[in-house]
């Protein structure tokens, strides 16, 4: 079975300024804004949430392709997926755009300031989803606007069972899209926030939304996640990381693990677990891709946190 992972692929690059931006930022003359911050610390990370599902589905086990389209610049990160064995083949390259792109600078009270740049990530409509390639199921992940509505479309025409995994692109779609989104769905997967602000926009109740598709998942980081499913619910306990070092790309993590176990029809007490295994591995790894992640120590590592055998 073969996951295809729509969704964007992103360079992230992180600053950390060794200070206090209210420091730096007069209150009153906000309006007229012209401050610099000196940023000693900086990294560039492979990330972008097709790019960090299928990293981890890869790590899992799992068979998943990533849709996307990239810049120009995208060949060290090409380089990187070939030297890990991760498949490459859905990847367009847009001639004369960037890859999409996140500029993050950190203070030392974890404030951020973020610009992004989406790039070649608007022209996601460019590619299609297959209807004779082995597809299985899907993810509809944050991507360009006009992709990700057409994706939906895509693979409810094609019969193809997938993931909503709205994330922050939620907030670019209307109460009608967000309710169109739902009804094609197989399975809506959304944190505590976005449960609320997916909610307000659609106009139904998590129940309701609950109602329209086999699976509503609902995660709360540390508090672990709850799957509303055939009319009843799933808890899922948090698993307990080995470090707490970025919370960066663990719900892109979780999803790995989810799709890992519809893979395997896993039943949703085991699909959740080694999900919220694949947040808890990850969080204890700057970035979202520097995680090692290998079929036997999943096992391991699932096995010691829930005192059973990994059920993939």
């Amino acid at each position: 079975m073969t996951a295809l992972i729509t969704g964007s692929m992103a360079y992230d690059t992180i600053m950390v300024y060794q200070g206090e931006f209210a420091d730096a930022i007069l209150p009153d003359r906000v309006h007229m804004l012209n401050v610099a911050f000196l940023v000693p610390e900086l990294r560039r990370e492979f990330g972008g949430c097709a790019g960090n599902i299928a990293y981890n589905l890869h790590g899992l086990g799992g068979q998943g392709q990533a849709m996307a389209t990239v810049g120009a610049d995208f060949v060290p990160y090409r380089t990187r997926w070939e030297e890990l064995g991760i498949d490459r083949s859905r990847l367009l390259t847009v001639p004369d755009s960037y890859t999409a792109q996140a500029f993050i600078t950190t203070d030392l009270k974890d404030n951020q300031i973020t610009a992004f740049h989406p790039g070649a990530m608007n022209e996601a409509h460019r590619q299609s989803v297959p209807r004779d390639a082995g597809i299985t199921l899907g993810t509809v992940s944050p991507d360009g606007r006009e992709g990700m509505l057409q994706h939906a479309r895509e693979f409810a025409a094609a019969g193809i069972p997938f993931l909503f995994d709205p994330g922050q692109g939620l907030p670019m779609f209307d109460g009608a899209e967000l309710r169109s989104f739902i009804e094609q769905a197989t399975w809506v997967a959304v944190n505590d926030y976005e449960a609320q602000m997916l909610s307000e926009r659609s106009g139904w109740s998590p129940a309701q939304i609950a109602e329209q598709v086999e699976a509503l998942i609902i995660t709360r980081g540390a508090e672990g996640s709850t799957i509303y499913t055939d009319g009843g619910q799933v808890d899922i306990p948090a698993a307990q990381p080995e470090a707490v070092v970025d919370p960066t790309g663990c719900g892109d993590a979780y999803r790995a693990g989810l799709l890992y176990g519809l893979q395997r029809g896993l039943d949703w007490a085991q699909t959740g677990r080694i999900a919220s295994l694949m947040g808890a591995i990850k969080i204890a790894s700057a970035g979202t891709q520097n995680h090692a992640l290998s079929p036997e120590r999943v096992a391991q590592r699932y096995s010691a946190a829930f005192g059973e055998d990994f059920p993939g």
